[in-house]
C-alpha cells in the first residue's frame, strides 16, 4: 500500500464527487472536506474562500491521474465560474489542487483536450490552485450518498472519456 498517492479536486458540492470517484477502479478511498480556503480548522457554517472539495486516495498502478481528471471534467460542468447545479458560490468552484509540477503539466493537458473537445458549451473556467492543507469534513458529510441515498446531487456521467 506504500505506492498509494492523493488527488485534490473541487467541483461543485462533495457529496456527489464523492459517490462517483469512491467506486471507480483504482480509487482506494476519499474524504470529502475543504481546501484552498482562508481559515484554519474550517467547518461547513464557517469556510470563507474554501471549496467544497474530495481528497482522492488512488493506486497509480490501476488508475492514473489523468484518468481522475478525464473522469472529474466528466462529472461536473467545469464552463461554470462557482456554480454546480443549483449550488453558488466559490465554494462550489471547480478547482484541481496541485501538489507539483508534473500534476499542473497533466492538469493542464488535459484541460486543453477537453476544450478542444467541444464537448462543452463553453470553455473550461477550472482552476489549478497550489495544493496547501486538506481539511476533512465534518463526519455526517463523509459518504453522505451513501447514508442518504436520496439526498441531493448534481454530479453524474455526462460523455465517455475524452482521452
Amino acid at each position: 500500500m506504500e505506492n498509494l498517492k492523493k488527488a485534490y479536486i473541487a467541483g461543485g458540492c462533495f457529496w456527489g464527487m464523492e459517490d462517483l470517484f469512491r467506486v471507480r477502479p483504482g480509487v482506494k478511498d476519499t474524504e470529502v472536506g475543504y481546501l484552498g480556503g482562508q481559515n484554519e480548522n474550517p467547518t461547513y457554517h464557517d469556510h470563507p474562500g474554501h471549496a467544497e472539495g474530495i481528497e482522492i486516495t488512488y493506486d497509480p498502478n490501476e488508475i492514473s491521474y489523468k484518468d481522475l481528471l478525464d473522469y472529474f471534467f466528466r462529472v461536473h460542468d467545469p464552463t461554470t465560474v462557482d456554480r454546480q447545479g443549483n449550488d453558488k458560490g466559490s465554494s462550489y468552484r471547480s478547482a484541481i489542487f496541485i501538489q507539483d509540477e508534473q500534476e499542473k503539466e497533466v492538469a493542464e493537458e488535459v484541460i486543453k483536450i477537453v476544450d478542444d473537445s467541444g464537448r462543452w458549451m463553453g470553455k473550461v473556467v477550472t482552476t489549478l490552485e497550489p495544493y496547501t492543507k486538506f481539511w476533512p469534513a465534518e463526519e455526517y458529510h463523509q459518504d453522505y450518498l451513501v447514508k442518504n441515498p436520496n439526498g441531493y446531487t448534481c454530479h453524474f456521467e455526462r460523455f465517455g472519456t475524452f482521452l
